[in-house]
């Protein structure tokens, strides 16, 4: 697959995935959220900076699909019962997912999820910087 439909694919993929039932995810505080969050299995991770900027890097949500790089604006988006960062992703024209759900999941992790409601990938906070 090419880099660039690999990367929409991708993107839709997450997209896809922000259909969750209520009351599914923790309750998260905002002010705890940034940092690095990483996924051992796949080696990919997710920063998000407290000044609302985040750079993904070498995520994928499943076997299928090819590791991708993307940056943008985060916000955290207090929901009842599913807290949830809103990824904005930068460069995504017009056709494109522009966006994507992360939820918190407490315990200092995240996950997207997948349109079934089950976690596809879930990514730990780090003590590293």
């Amino acid at each position: 697959m090419g880099k660039l439909t690999s990367g929409r694919w991708f993107a839709a993929a997450l997209a896809a995935s922000a259909v969750l039932s209520a009351g599914c995810t923790a309750q998260a505080d905002a002010e705890d959220l940034p940092g690095l969050y990483r996924n051992k299995e796949t080696g990919g991770e997710i920063r998000l900076d407290s000044n609302g900027t985040f750079m993904a890097t070498h995520l994928s949500t499943d076997a299928h699909t090819d590791p991708a790089d993307f940056h943008g604006q985060w916000e955290f988006v207090d929901s009842s019962g599913s807290d949830f960062v809103y990824l904005d992703i930068d460069g995504r024209g017009i056709g494109e997912v522009s966006g994507v759900q992360l939820y918190a999941r407490g315990g200092g992790k995240v996950a997207f999820s997948t349109p079934d409601g089950a976690w596809s990938l879930v990514l730990t906070k780090s003590t590293e910087t």
